[in-house]
Order: structure tokens, then sequence, then C-alpha cells
């Protein structure tokens, strides 16, 4: 798809017509992906649209193509950029970076100084996480807001998530700490280094899980089992 005629930009109530469109699409991706995200509806995402707390992503012809919003945790200590979804027939094309991008820059320049982290399965997004200053921590790095972990319920690996105590899982934690002020251009040469041992990183993980996993039984064995091996 052609990217020279998408404008992407800082939500506002003039997008309240997509917001069903977007809840329909986060949903429906999840299910794609196998995993489970924490349900927003119609109304939520439009009061981040209403705060200018999230970013669209929109053809010249009002044609949506993408989203990513805001969410403050630890009485603001700590910021998680969430429900990045794009459109189907606009994916691999670039434009999640680019959402990524102006939400992280929105970010910072509503919470200066909060940690900016997320938790990926999947190297594309650690890639770009890694070109914005991202770098891989331990999950006793990220809030410890009830909130938001109460968001990983509906996820299929939840069970894994409890079972560690809340320490591991299948996802990767990625967090930007302002205080280090980690140059971007330095983690991504850094990610391009290490990506070989990212991925191993994250195999390593999904093996030490197997053992959890074989556990389950019946469908919910399959459904964490098919989740993994397609990673």
């Amino acid at each position: 798809m052609e990217q020279s005629n998408i404008i992407v930009r800082i939500a506002n109530s003039d997008d309240f017509k997509h917001a069903q469109t977007i809840v329909d699409e986060m949903e429906a991706s999840a299910k794609a992906r196998g995993t489970g995200i924490a349900k927003r509806t119609t109304e939520y995402i439009q009061t981040k649209m209403q705060e200018g707390k999230a970013v669209i992503a929109l053809t010249d012809t009002q044609q949506w193509v993408g989203f990513c919003y805001i969410e403050a945790w630890s009485k603001e200590g700590f910021v998680a950029n969430s429900g990045l979804v794009v459109a189907p027939d606009y994916r691999k094309t670039g434009i999640a970076k680019k959402i990524k991008k102006r939400i992280f820059d929105l970010s910072r320049e509503k919470y200066p100084n909060a940690k900016i982290f997320g938790l990926t399965t999947g190297l594309a997004v650690m890639k770009i996480n890694s070109d914005l200053g991202y770098e891989p921590v331990t999950y006793s790095e990220l809030t410890d807001d009830e909130n938001f972990w109460a968001g990983c319920k509906s996820c299929v690996n939840y069970d894994i998530l409890m079972s560690k105590e809340r320490k591991n899982c299948m996802c990767t934690a990625m967090l930007y700490d302002p205080a280090d002020h980690p140059k971007p251009e330095q983690t991504a040469a850094d990610f391009k280094e290490h990506s070989t041992q990212y991925e191993r990183f994250m195999r390593l993980k999904q093996s030490r899980l197997l053992k959890f996993l074989k556990g389950k039984k019946g469908d919910k064995q399959r459904s964490l089992m098919s989740f993994l091996f397609n990673l």
C-alpha cells in the first residue's frame, strides 16, 4: 500500500467514528495471534482520543489505517503504549513504526519523567522499540500496578504468568528509562548486532516453559502449544 497519502497524528474527538472499527480490529488481531488482550470498549477508545492520549493513522480520504494509545500506571511513574493495531491492508508497510514513534514522542511530551515499557513476543516490535531506545529488562523492573497486570487475564498465557509469580512469561519486557538517556542509534545498533542472541533468548524462554505447558490438558494445552510454536 502507498504511504504517501497517510497521515499519522494525535487523535481527537473528530475521530470518534473510527472507535468501533479499532475495537473490532484489536479483538480480531488478538484472536488471529492466538493471544488475548485487555478488552476495550468504544467509549474507552473515544476517551483516549478526547484526552489527546492516542495516535491515529488515516488516509487523505479519512480511511482508518492504524491506532495506538497511552496508559499511565503507578501514579504516572510508568507509561505503556498500548493497543497498537494496523488495518490488515496496511500491515508490513512501515506504518506501525511511524505510529510507535509518534506515540512514543507523545508519551515523552506528556510524561517526561515516566518510564515507558512494553511486553511483546515479536522480534519486529522489539526492533522498533530498540530503535526508540528501549532495552530488554526483567519483569521486576516494570510497574507493580495491579490494574496493569489484570489486563493479562484475557491472554491464553495468563496461567504461565501467574505460575511464575509474575516474574516471567512468554513476552519479553522492554523499558525506556529517561534517567538513563540511551541514544536511540546506539540501542538500534545493539539490536542489529545482537538480534540473533535476542531470538535465541526468546526460544530459550519458550523451551523452559514447555514443561508447564505439557502439564495442561485438553483444549487449553492445544491452544497454548499452538501459540508457542507459531511465535
